[in-house]
């Protein structure tokens, strides 16, 4: 269960998974070991069945406030990329790279669910909204000063669709 946790807290995109031990070992040592490693919760069998599901909704609500809070939206790592959306900042491969609000936002996007097809309609929508009325080759040019940016290979184009950002 140790490994497992590492492993799961060391996976890119996996790290702010809900995790939470319910073993019957109740040594320190152990507890610590596994809180250590990034466990959420250490639960000590035995233990009465409304005490556990109580447990769990407080460990699902502390989940639901993060989220609300935009915590553990703030940074997203992606590969050898880090977006800090909080500082509109981008660092690929521990170099940082400026890029103007809307190519930043059009990467924050794509890079939210990465192999996602994000279909040319829903970028116009989520990254210009209703600001002004832009063309569909906006988004082309702001794709291609992407890649001469961050790199050709992150982003795919799927013709007659759109895009996604691919690792």
């Amino acid at each position: 269960g140790i490994e497992a946790c590492g492993a799961i807290r060391n996976t890119p995109g996996m790290e702010n998974i809900l995790i939470a031990f319910l073993t019957a070992r109740g040594e320190d040592y152990s507890q610590m070991a596994g809180l250590d490693a990034g466990a959420d919760d250490y639960i000590t069998k035995p233990i009465k069945p409304k005490v556990l599901v109580s447990k769990v909704k407080a460990l699902l609500r502390r989940i639901k406030d993060r989220k609300e809070d935009g915590a553990t939206e703030d940074i997203v790592k992606v590969g050898d990329i880090i977006i800090n959306r909080e500082e509109y900042k981008i660092v690929n491969k521990g170099k940082e790279i400026i890029l103007p609000r809307k190519e930043f936002e059009l990467l924050a996007l794509l890079t939210s669910k990465p192999g996602k097809v994000f279909k040319r309609e829903v970028i116009l929508d989520k990254v210009w909204g209703n600001e002004v009325v832009v063309g569909g080759r906006t988004i082309d040019v702001h794709i291609r000063k992407l890649r001469e940016k961050i790199g050709d290979k992150y982003f795919n184009t799927v013709k007659g669709v759109g895009y996604k950002f691919v690792l």
